[in-house]
């Protein structure tokens, strides 16, 4: 029998772990994906058993951003089914930015594209040594508009325009100067460096904590109006659609470099 994409268990202690569970594919999100986390993490929001959710990736990647061979599908598809595909994946991540319980992303491998995006949202984030980040969508014709809230909350608007814009990786050392992580430790040792934070949590009063995190934010101006969150799905839908996505995918499938990129002189 296969195994779900996403994996959840919550202990005695109302500890809940996801683990994003594509492994094959580097936990790259599709459909099937962004359909199991939207309903795991509504599950977990109202499971009064629950004080802190740890999200994991199972396998040599934490999250390889999206499955670009089932987002060129998608493309192809109507108007409306790309509304609705981006309004699921963006759900996902403003969802774990407002979930009313604490979260820790324990961040190995890749982090690229929308795991930025989920390690932007969370509340602490603790990554080993070897990981690397990047955000990484404009490589391919597309772009992150669904998480920069989430992401200038964590980095600030001047490291976003740095990192959407080259595409570049970084690594744990890095991501952690700029914002993005709290904690690096040694390849192996993730649960060890999260277990004091989990502690630290379930010392505190659940309802003191949410209540915190949701003032935290509102003081901050980072919770997002419909108004906002229905603009950034609709441009995040539209420019999967263009030619110079599609040109993206192409490149992509065909492990060629893209059209626009113009090649050093030779001579």
């Amino acid at each position: 029998m296969t195994e779900p994409v996403v994996l959840c268990d919550v202990d005695a202690r109302g500890i809940a772990r996801v683990t994003l569970n594509r492994p094959d594919k580097n936990n790259a999100y599709n459909a099937e994906l962004v359909d199991a986390l939207l309903t795991t993490c509504g599950a977990l929001a109202g499971d009064p058993r629950v004080r802190v959710v740890v999200i994991r990736g199972n396998g040599r990647h934490f999250q390889a951003g999206a499955d670009l061979n089932w987002l060129g599908a998608v493309a192809a598809q109507d108007e409306a089914a790309n509304v609705e595909t981006s309004r699921r994946t963006a759900l996902v991540v403003r969802g774990l930015n407002e979930f009313p319980k604490p979260t820790i992303a324990l961040i190995h491998g890749a982090c690229i594209g929308g795991g930025t995006g989920v390690a932007a949202a969370c509340d602490v984030v603790i990554a080993t040594r070897d990981a690397s980040f990047a955000i990484s969508e404009a490589r391919w014709g597309l772009f992150a508009s669904v998480i920069f809230p989430q992401l200038n909350a964590a980095i600030g608007e001047r490291q976003v325009r740095r990192y959407a814009v080259t595409c570049e990786r970084f690594d744990a050392a890095q991501a952690q100067r700029i914002g993005l992580v709290h904690e690096i430790c040694e390849p192996g040792e993730l649960d060890a460096a999260a277990a004091p934070i989990i502690e630290a949590i379930l010392m505190a009063a659940p309802k003191a904590v949410a209540q915190t995190k949701r003032d935290v934010m509102r003081c901050a101006g980072s919770l997002m109006t419909e108004e906002r969150f229905a603009e950034l799905v609709r441009s995040h839908a539209a420019k999967r659609q263009t030619a110079e996505a599609a040109e993206g995918f192409a490149s992509f499938v065909g492990k060629r470099d893209p059209a626009w990129w113009p090649a050093p002189d030779s001579r």
